[in-house]
């Protein structure tokens, strides 16, 4: 995505760049190098033109014009150097934000890449070149492109340990020319200042190459200057790091270094560097090589016993992988247990819900079909028993949820006054078992005697109580009578209850008759739905039920057909009279069903 508020000599850049035929897009792009020099370092513009010019792919531009070949390129290497540092100042401090994966892990490697390849190539030029004035040229551009690489591996360390491994850097490494190989062990000097972490990160093969190459410069070279960069960088990797000057104190291939090194010049001006050198190959006590041997021997230990655990752990892992898997199933099987019950309780809930809805339904459509039956004189008086109904059903679940409420709040109170109650019981039984245990074992104190006047007191009090009831005399003959008369009211007695039980009988009968006939007369269409054989069901055969029938029936026909002033005063209870003429009708009229025939 394009940002927002894009310099516009970036875009106007951008856009000769996209316009301009191939061979002219070098020359555009050099074009960037001085709205970056007249930008202040460190500031948020020049960070926000980085952006640009990556957003606008001006680096790949930059990156595809450094591979082509120098000789197509207008400007020649003067171009390819100001295009190396502009690269490199472009991708030093640039945040690529989305696109972050592809910049370090594409973008940059190949930029160091580029950047030795160049280096190959100026190397190989300066080489064949044959006038002095070209040499130093060459020489002034191969130093820019080495500046450019060393600006780049200072802004993103991560690049130095592809720069150590490439074949490219180890050619440049083992050049011949003084002034090349100097140029080149100087920068590989300040990438180790920088971070020397990294070259144990490379292959054993690299890093014997190159301490090879720097040791041979050291004492093959005539030249001070590489002699001294050498010296320098040999001390940098022994102090930075102890397993290469283990290597070169015990390595077979550096065997005599020593020797060497203290056979070479002292006078000269990286004499105390060498002395440096010279003081960490040879040490001078014999303790510091026997803890070096203890050392590799804890070391080889600890591999073997690592190796010895790891192994262990290797032969449990399929048990451990077995019981991991069983428990993640058993876990799983939980859970679909629980997904499972959780929708069975939303399809019970959704059809209770149904059901309530069909019930509700059902009611209602019992409802119109009984206010078709009932009176119309009636209705006002069904609506206001369906109402009280009503309220007594609202009233008795609102009292309910408000003592289960109640109970809820008091549920702690009761808990504890039931606690109470059985530790008082408890305690009640402990006191009584004391108690009784007391008497158990208490010594017998037996009966106080009475006295002779306790005695005539008592025989007085007992004389007194038979003065005051004395029982009436009654005769055997009275006794049998009595007998007799209270055989025959038990009698008596069973004989009618007998009877009350049959009348209760026949009284419960009837009320499930009513019932019955009830509940018929509800659920039966109405007279305009009525089809066949259905009226026949709900005919009687009792007169005065039919008589009634009818004299409601022409009641309420009156009472619609009349007119309006005839109404005026009339109340809903009043009744109207009906000839007795108008009463007279036969048997099987329709009213009521349920009855049985004669």
């Amino acid at each position: 995505m394009k940002p927002t508020g894009t310099d516009p000599r970036i875009l106007s850049i951008a856009a000769e760049v996209a316009k301009s035929p191939e061979q002219n897009v070098p020359v555009i792009l050099l074009k960037l190098k001085e709205i970056i020099n007249i930008t202040p370092l460190g500031s948020s513009e020049l960070k926000k033109i980085k952006q640009d010019i990556y957003c606008y792919d001006l680096i790949q531009y930059c990156l595809l014009v450094l591979s082509q070949d120098c000789s197509r390129i207008q400007g020649g290497w003067t171009t390819i150097s100001q295009l190396t540092q502009i690269l490199s100042h472009c991708c030093v401090g640039l945040e690529p934000g989305e696109d972050a994966e592809e910049f370090y892990n594409e973008l940059l490697p190949s930029a160091a890449e580029n950047f030795l390849v160049l280096g190959r190539q100026l190397q190989t030029c300066f080489i064949n070149a044959a006038k002095a004035e070209e040499k130093d040229e060459l020489l002034h551009f191969f130093q820019i492109v080495t500046d450019s690489l060393f600006w780049l591996l200072g802004g993103h360390v991560e690049l130095i340990q592809n720069v150590l491994q490439s074949d490219h850097f180890l050619h440049l490494l083992q050049a011949d020319n003084v002034q090349i190989g100097s140029a080149v062990m100087m920068m590989l000097q300040n990438i180790l200042q920088i971070n020397s972490g990294d070259l144990l990160r490379i292959g054993r093969k690299a890093l014997y190459s190159i301490l090879d190459e720097v040791i041979f410069k050291l004492f093959s070279t005539p030249s001070p200057v590489i002699r001294s960069t050498a010296t320098k960088l040999l001390l940098l990797m022994a102090e930075s790091h102890q397993e290469i000057l283990i290597l070169l104190r015990q390595s077979t291939c550096y065997k005599g270094l020593r020797s060497l090194l203290s056979k070479q010049e002292t006078g000269t001006e990286f004499s105390q560097e060498l002395r440096q050198l010279i003081g960490l190959l040879s040490p001078t006590v014999y303790q510091e090589v026997e803890e070096q041997k203890l050392h590799q021997a804890a070391c080889l230990i600890q591999a073997y016993w690592k190796g010895f655990q790891t192994r262990k752990r290797l032969k449990k892992l399929p048990y451990a992988v077995i019981a991991l898997q069983r428990s993640f199933r058993s876990k799983r099987s939980k859970m679909l247990l629980e997904i499972n019950r959780q929708k069975e309780e939303e399809d019970l809930k959704l059809q209770l819900q149904l059901q309530r809805q069909r019930a509700m339904r059902l009611s209602r459509e019992l409802q119109l079909s009984m206010l078709e039956i009932v009176h119309p004189g009636q209705v006002e008086k069904l609506y206001r028993e369906m109402e009280e109904k009503s309220a007594l059903i609202i009233q008795k679940h609102w009292r309910g949820y408000r003592e289960r409420k109640n109970f809820h709040q008091q549920r702690q109170s009761l808990i504890e006054y039931k606690a109470a109650v059985t530790l008082q019981r408890a305690a009640l039984k402990f006191l009584a078992k004391c108690r009784k245990k007391k008497k158990l074992f208490a010594p017998w104190r037996g009966l106080q005697e009475l006295t002779d006047a306790h005695r005539v007191e008592l025989k007085k009090q007992v004389d007194d109580y038979v003065r005051r009831h004395l029982g009436s005399p009654m005769s055997d003959v009275v006794s049998r009578e009595l007998h007799a008369q209270a055989q025959e009211r038990l009698q008596h007695y069973f004989m009618g209850r007998a009877l009350e039980e049959r009348a209760q009988q026949h009284r419960e009968a009837l009320m499930v008759q009513i019932s019955t006939n009830v509940e018929q007369l509800m659920k039966a269409p109405s007279l305009k739905e009525a089809e066949g054989k259905e009226p026949e069901l709900f005919l009687s055969r009792s007169r005065p039920v039919a008589a009634k029938a009818k004299q409601a029936h022409l009641t309420a026909l009156k009472h619609i057909q009349a007119p309006w002033w005839k109404k005026l005063g009339e109340e809903s209870g009043d009744e109207i009279d009906v000839p007795k003429d108008e009463l007279s009708i036969e048997l099987e009229t329709l009213f009521i069903g349920g009855t049985k025939p004669p």
